[in-house]
């Protein structure tokens, strides 16, 4: 099986489903990261195109942790749009991937690039199984897509379909998510938070919501048309009640 996961931005990925690609990858199946934006505003100190490199640099090493293949678009941190170039890139990104599964962000998220990201992505799906909308790679199937968590202290406004236990890959994501020294030094100058530990408190959280220890959570897009569900996915917990 081939996965998709999109990001906005180069810590995305290990940040929402990093635990759940982890475990697709340790089953054998071919796992592809695509990342929207540079990261290009996240220094005090830095050019744009410096902090650019070294964020660029960064996610590759976390996809190097799961063996997975980086896709980067390149578009300007803080200005994702959702026009005809960016989704003929997102278009070409699913279409270099071919998934059977997808990953997007969720648009209930505080961020506005996590949310057009979220948004791009899900407008992409039917248009890059398409054959005469042109780009660089050929056309693809209509993927599953689930969405990802949002960033929230709380967990609301983030209503789960289900959840992965990703106990058993705990140790992997947390060592992904390390790989990005420069943005959590960043979230940690700006914003007085470690993007690390958040994250690992979260799974946390979504892990007591059922029983086990570190948990990632998700819905499944139900736009038409629907090509599979959880049975596609590792060590799916359903929510209680």
């Amino acid at each position: 099986m081939r996965v998709l996961a999109f990001g906005a931005h180069p810590d995305d990925m290990e940040n929402f489903c990093g635990g759940t690609l982890a475990l697709l990858a340790q089953q054998g199946h071919e796992i592809f990261v695509a990342v929207a934006t540079r990261g290009d505003i996240g220094s005090p100190s830095r050019t744009r195109d410096e902090i650019a490199w070294i964020r660029r640099n960064e996610a590759q090493t976390a996809c190097d942790l799961i063996g997975a293949t980086l896709i980067w678009m390149g578009f300007d941190d803080e200005f994702l749009f959702s026009d005809r170039q960016t989704r003929l890139s997102f278009i070409d990104a699913m279409r270099e991937a071919q998934p059977d599964v997808m990953f997007v962000l969720s648009e209930a998220d505080y961020h506005p690039d996590h949310r057009t990201a979220g948004t791009i992505g899900r407008d992409s799906r039917i248009p890059a199984s398409v054959p005469l909308i042109k780009t660089a790679f050929r056309e693809t199937k209509i993927p599953t897509t689930f969405i990802m968590d949002i960033l929230s202290e709380t967990g609301e406004g983030f209503i789960p379909d289900f959840y992965v236990d990703v106990t058993s890959v705990a140790s992997v994501k947390q060592e992904m998510l390390a790989a990005h020294v420069s943005q959590i030094a960043w979230m940690e100058s700006v914003f007085e938070t470690d993007m690390e530990n958040d994250a690992m408190k979260r799974d946390r959280r979504r892990g007591a919501e059922v029983g086990v220890e570190f948990a990632e959570a998700f819905q499944l897009l139900r736009d038409y048309p629907i090509t599979g569900g959880t049975e596609l996915l590792p060590n799916v917990i359903l929510p209680k009640g």
